[in-house]
């Protein structure tokens, strides 16, 4: 377990890094694999947060030294020094407070976000295409890799649909505030009459579940489909049947992958995205139950609205579950989501007491 007095907690930190050190050197390590890698895995969380804590200590003494030296004298080039290391500073301990706000069993792990256009062609294929430049800016700023999985672009423009995969620190514990209806309110650039135009996209995110989380699929409850991949991808591209859509006909679910060039490969990626997708619907249901136990829980359900980009005739974006609002419409779509998902956070942190 991480300590939660974070800076306060360094020693006791790197106490716990060290004896795993020494237990991991031990001659019966590996008799258990399972408790060997949660072991592990628990030194590679300390040993980052004992890093992180480390650089923001330094970020500080340097702010401290930079606020001495202004002091001093008034130069104009440490205090635009000084603005850059404080914002630097704020950012490192915003990420902190979020993450340490984050309790679900997942959290801390890679997410997998589908995006899909709803009604409206070319409108809503283009927000898409908005959503995830949005995302792909929001964990490049946090520092996640992402990857896309499968995406089908339109000849008119836009995106149908999108899935993407988010690796790094608490990717999923971030991206899961999204899931739900995003609303798009703007005056449309394919509209010759520049008329106002509404349009919607779905988003949904789940975990990406290790490979020693058992999940039941029977090979009898699945349909695989083989097609030629589309889009940018080089010569293999139409040329052979790599492309793999997996139908789990129990639930409806469809999953599908194109990135790789083999069909081996495609079909264990959707195999992956299929599990997962299996885990976080067993998953929802169960919170569904205990919400219909407990009324005075919020439901956050696939198909909700959950948040709103007005372009025009003001600009806004204000998110219905929290009322976290902002006029800043090009920042968000710029990836500046820390805001709507520190909200988010503290109303579920209040829901559950």
């Amino acid at each position: 377990m991480i300590p939660t007095g974070g800076i306060f907690d360094l020693a006791e930190m790197r106490e716990r890094v060290s004896e795993i050190e020494e237990i991991s050197t031990g001659e019966n390590f590996w008799n258990d694999a399972a408790k060997a890698r949660e072991v592990l895995q628990e030194g590679t969380r300390l040993s980052r947060e004992i890093n992180r804590w480390q650089a923001i200590e330094s970020g500080l003494e340097e702010v401290m030294l930079l606020a001495g030296m202004l002091h001093e004298e008034n130069d104009p080039e440490s205090l635009a020094e000084l603005r850059v290391r404080l914002a630097r500073l704020e950012q490192d301990l915003t990420m902190v407070r979020l993450e340490k706000m984050m309790s679900g069993e997942h959290d801390d792990g890679n997410a997998i976000v589908s995006i899909n256009a709803g009604a409206g062609g070319t409108e809503a294929q283009d927000w898409v295409e908005m959503l995830l430049r949005m995302y792909l800016r929001w964990a490049e700023k946090r520092g996640w890799k992402t990857g896309i999985v499968d995406i089908l672009s339109m000849d008119e423009g836009g995106i149908k649909s999108v899935t993407f995969t988010v690796s790094g620190d608490h990717a999923y514990g971030n991206f899961r505030s999204e899931t739900g209806i995003h609303r798009l309110v703007r005056i449309s650039p394919f509209d010759a009459g520049k008329r106002r135009h509404t349009s919607f996209a779905s988003v949904y995110v789940c975990p990406e579940i290790d490979d020693d989380v058992e999940v039941e699929i029977n090979d009898s409850d699945l349909r695989v489909d083989t097609y030629r991949a589309s889009g940018a991808g080089g010569q293999h591209v139409n040329k052979t049947d790599s492309a793999v859509r997996i139908t789990h006909q129990p639930t409806g679910i469809v999953v599908q992958c194109q990135n790789e060039r083999s069909q081996h490969k495609n079909r264990a990626m959707a195999m992956k995205i299929l599990k997962a997708r299996l885990y976080e619907k067993e998953m929802e249901e169960r919170r569904r139950a205990q919400d219909r136990i407990e009324n005075s829980k919020m439901e956050i359900a696939w198909g909700s609205q959950i948040r709103s980009y007005v372009l025009h005739p003001y600009q806004l974006v204000k998110d219905h579950r929290t009322d976290c609002e902002t006029g800043s419409v090009n920042q968000v779509l710029d990836g500046g989501l820390d805001a709507f998902v520190e909200a988010f956070l503290l109303q579920q942190m209040q829901l559950a007491q």
